[in-house]
């Protein structure tokens, strides 16, 4: 049963009947994304704890009755979702928090969140008749849109800027996808797409253009209240590029709050890197969103003119929350501190977060009382050169206990040498 009641464009706020392959608004063209609206009372009857307590697809498509796919191949899928919320050991108290938790996105199929959009995506296409699906990427869209296609059995054709990760690349190429590297930044690789797309009339995966995607990547916000039986904490941060990820988790939150299911939606934290901040730059400004340098060793949020705009500063003031934007090194001290005090290996973009939640700390922003989720949207093995620039390389040594037992005694770690 469907509980979609339109669709609405978020510039004009023009409304369109639900099932129709819109993607954008016909007036506004690519600038009105669409945002997909919900009955809200009659999902209420049918959606409610009993529903989640009898549900035992522990899986993204739990909650299909919040999403606009047919669940006719769902059972084909590989699993996506249902990814672990850890409470923190250790970090919160170096952070100086009360309690902390970290989504782990980096255990889904293609080892991001962004696996969530593209399943959808995979499934939409299937519904409509398409046999290839296509999107631009700076790497995990890519990935998870290779491997679910691949999965049921579609094309894909893949656009990368050059500066793309060799690991994420390297996917690209395993699950068996026409990979196209352009010559240029993200821009230029996003505009080649658009272009390409419309010319060979493939399904159009692009989340910024995609009204659908969204309603995958908030399913993300709807396991973190659920798995912490629907009582979220005060903050959650979430990096952010094109700004779809934190429109998604933002609509998660809302739609539980409109169904009665939580009491209040969590300030989110939209988190950049200073290499590429439009949209902490505009909200420093209080000032429309201007491009901004690409130049970031976050490939996943170095997006210089995102695409959604309006659904990611939305979330934010919504919300009540805030932006910021931290350094590539303290990126890099945080993949290694995350490891280190938690076990959890996080790839720049999502350890950005992280990062961004340890300065808001600082800047008193987020107070030592207050309970705080981080989503780590991607693993660190998706980008072992940058992981590489947060730690020093091992010690070659000849096979000597003797030397070992020097070099751990300079270290102050030969208690049982």
């Amino acid at each position: 049963m469907s509980f979609i009641k339109q669709y609405r464009c978020t510039v004009c706020q023009k409304v369109y009947e639900p099932g129709s392959h819109l993607l954008t608004c016909p007036s506004c063209g690519e600038k009105g994304i669409l945002d997909i609206e919900y009955d809200y009372e009659t999902m209420r009857k049918f959606v409610d704890r009993s529903y989640f307590e009898n549900n035992h697809d522990y899986s993204m498509w739990r909650y299909l009755p919040l999403m606009t796919v047919d669940k006719k191949h769902v059972h084909q899928m590989l699993k996506i979702g249902w990814t672990p919320l850890y409470q923190a050991n250790r970090l919160h108290h170096r952070l100086g928090i009360k309690t902390l938790y970290i989504k782990d996105e980096g255990v889904n199929p293609s080892a991001s969140l962004k696996d969530r959009a593209s399943g959808v995506a995979v499934l939409k296409a299937m519904e409509e008749g398409y046999d290839t699906v296509s999107c631009s990427s700076t790497g995990n869209a890519a990935s998870s849109l290779a491997c679910h296609a691949a999965r049921m059995g579609l094309k894909s054709v893949i656009f990368v800027p050059k500066r793309a990760p060799i690991g994420k690349v390297n996917q690209l190429l395993i699950y068996g996808s026409t990979v196209i590297s352009v010559d240029g930044d993200y821009k230029d690789t996003f505009n080649l797409s658009k272009e390409a797309i419309e010319h060979y009339g493939w399904y159009n995966r692009n989340a910024a253009i995609n009204p659908h995607l969204v309603e995958g990547k908030k399913t993300v916000a709807l396991e973190i209240a659920e798995q912490l039986d629907f009582q979220p904490t005060d903050w959650v941060c979430v990096s952010v590029g094109d700004g779809c990820t934190i429109g998604g988790v933002y609509k998660g939150f809302y739609d539980l709050k409109q169904l009665g299911l939580i009491e209040k939606i969590p300030k989110i934290l939209g988190v950049q890197s200073t290499g590429c901040s439009p949209f902490v730059d505009a909200y420093k400004r209080d000032a429309p969103l201007r491009e901004a340098e690409e130049n970031t060793i976050a490939d996943s949020i170095s997006v210089g003119i995102p695409r959604n705009p309006i659904k990611a500063q939305t979330a934010v003031l919504q919300s009540e929350g805030s932006w910021i934007a931290v350094s590539d090194e303290q990126i890099l001290k945080t993949m290694k501190r995350l490891g280190k005090y938690e076990g959890i290996f996080g790839e720049p973009a999502g350890v950005a977060a992280l990062a961004g939640l340890d300065q808001a700390i600082k800047d008193g922003l987020i107070h030592k009382e207050e309970t705080v989720t981080v989503i780590m949207t991607g693993n660190g093995l998706k980008d072992p050169l940058n992981a590489q620039k947060a730690v020093k390389p091992p010690v070659l040594m000849k096979p000597n206990l003797n030397d070992l037992k020097i070099y751990l005694k300079e270290k102050g770690e030969h208690k049982h040498a």
